[in-house]
């Protein structure tokens, strides 16, 4: 059996790669479960190429489900943010791609800078099980998370002070509702990668790696958020070489 092969019998066991897709995060993907696009279908597809198998999807609506299935067995591919609560029960490529994290908040409100809104009394509203709900679960001191299915509308349905998002979509948002703003200095960088689970053979993970090396430096990751029309996301710098 060669390289390739073996490594497509063990990221793919059913003959099939199963990449579970999250919908939920337009910078990512987008379409419907029958016709997803975007470039996490993209590099999808371009795996399932390299390994000479078909390529099926398993779209959701939210990190954690897209999680859930691959940590289940549901799914044989995922694509996720890089964070410390998720790295026991996934390997992680190199990031991809970045994205950056930004607050909404009401146009008055005092707020000016990410670290003012770590107070006492401060709700922020979050998409459950997000990479910025990981994050600020982590990192927050004094202000209360508040989580939903979207930050925005748990912002919207308890008169949040402060709604944490993805900066396109919360800058889109804020420009359709004129009481609102959104602080421009980012609280994070979101670091998405591919990933799949540890248990892979160390050549499959290996496989995964220089295949992303490989898409971010050969234009493919750039040409594919382009076709999708996602500015804001940039191609993530060279992983650094052990």
């Amino acid at each position: 059996m060669g390289e390739l092969s073996a490594v497509a019998a063990d990221l793919a066991p059913t003959g099939t790669l199963r990449a579970a897709v999250n919908l939920g995060n337009p910078v990512l993907a987008h379409g419907t479960p029958a016709e997803p696009g975007g470039v996490t279908v993209d590099l999808a597809r371009e795996v399932a190429a390299r390994l000479d198998v078909p390529v099926e999807f398993a779209c959701f609506d939210a990190a954690r489900k897209s999680f859930e299935a691959l940590t289940s067995g549901a799914a044989d591919l995922a694509f996720l943010a890089v964070e410390p609560a998720r790295a026991a029960e996934v390997a992680f490529t190199a990031p991809y791609v970045v994205i950056e994290g930004v607050y909404l908040v009401p146009r008055e409100s005092p707020f000016a800078s990410p670290a003012e809104v770590d107070r006492p009394g401060v709700r922020i509203g979050v998409k459950e099980g997000s990479a910025y709900d990981l994050y600020l679960t982590r990192t927050l001191r004094h202000a209360t998370i508040v989580r939903g299915e979207d930050g925005v509308t748990a912002f919207e349905a308890h008169g949040l002070e402060v709604a944490a998002g993805i900066r396109r979509p919360v800058t889109a948002y804020a420009a359709a509702h004129p009481g609102t703003r959104v602080i421009p200095e980012r609280f994070m960088e979101i670091r998405q990668a591919v990933c799949t689970t540890p248990d892979r053979r160390p050549a499959t993970i290996a496989f995964l790696h220089g295949l992303v090396e490989e898409l971010k430096a050969g234009g493919f990751v750039a040409e594919a958020l382009r076709r999708a029309g996602q500015p804001d996301a940039v191609v993530a710098p060279a992983a650094a070489e052990d």
